[in-house]
């Protein structure tokens, strides 16, 4: 049994959804109406993602937030 750690972006949408990413899998994402719905649902979908790919190796270095205008 092998033992990960990932880095998860969580984001609240407009609608106050929380929707969760994570980088290192490709299509790893799932949205809930609470943190505490959101958190068991991203292992879940971890799990599942994990099944079907090998996690890029990310090294999680931090957040900006950037303004472009247009």
């Amino acid at each position: 049994m092998e033992v990960y750690n990932f880095s998860v972006i969580i984001e609240q949408d407009e609608d106050g959804y929380y929707v969760a990413t994570v980088p290192a899998l490709k299509s790893c994402y799932t949205q809930a109406r609470s943190m505490d719905e959101l958190i068991p649902r991203i292992k879940e979908v971890i799990e599942l993602c994990l099944e079907e790919e090998e996690p890029e190796r990310l090294r999680f270095v931090g957040i900006q937030q950037v303004e472009v205008v247009r």
